[in-house]
């Protein structure tokens, strides 16, 4: 008589591989829609998320607006300047660009933010903490 021989990975019932997901959201809870990137959920921070980043140049420059600043530039490939130090007062600034006005002449620059390099202030800063904390003029003594 001949033995039968059955294969390993032959089975009765198929297999199916369940992945086990990274984060399960609290119940009740629902995560932000997708492409988003706030890192929170429901007002709640949520866990290997990094939260809402507020604290870009732009909205630094917004809080700081009325006040008067020196900002240092640098224009590549220029033959006649390659850097260029502005001041005045902040009147607006947007995502790529600053506007500062010369409160002698009256003269108003519009600056691309692709060429900054620096800006200093003369007097304190308003800066929003991006963490959750309230306004800041300057961090703690370390």
């Amino acid at each position: 008589m001949k033995q039968q021989t059955t294969t390993p990975y032959m089975y009765s019932t198929p297999m199916y591989y369940q992945p086990t997901p990274m984060y399960t959201p609290p119940a009740g809870s629902t995560l932000p829609a997708a492409g988003g990137t706030t890192g929170q959920v429901a007002g709640q921070q949520v866990p290997g998320m990094l939260p809402a980043e507020e604290s870009y140049i732009e909205n630094i420059l917004r809080l700081n607006r009325g006040k008067v600043a020196t900002v240092y530039m640098t224009f590549e490939n220029n033959r006649e300047w390659n850097a260029k130090i502005f001041k005045g007062v902040i009147e607006a600034a947007g995502r790529d660009h600053l506007v500062l006005s010369d409160p002698q002449t009256g003269r108003r620059y519009l600056l691309p933010m692709i060429y900054l390099d620096y800006i200093t202030f003369d007097e304190e800063i308003e800066y929003q903490y991006p963490f959750g904390g309230g306004p800041m003029a300057s961090y703690p003594p370390r």
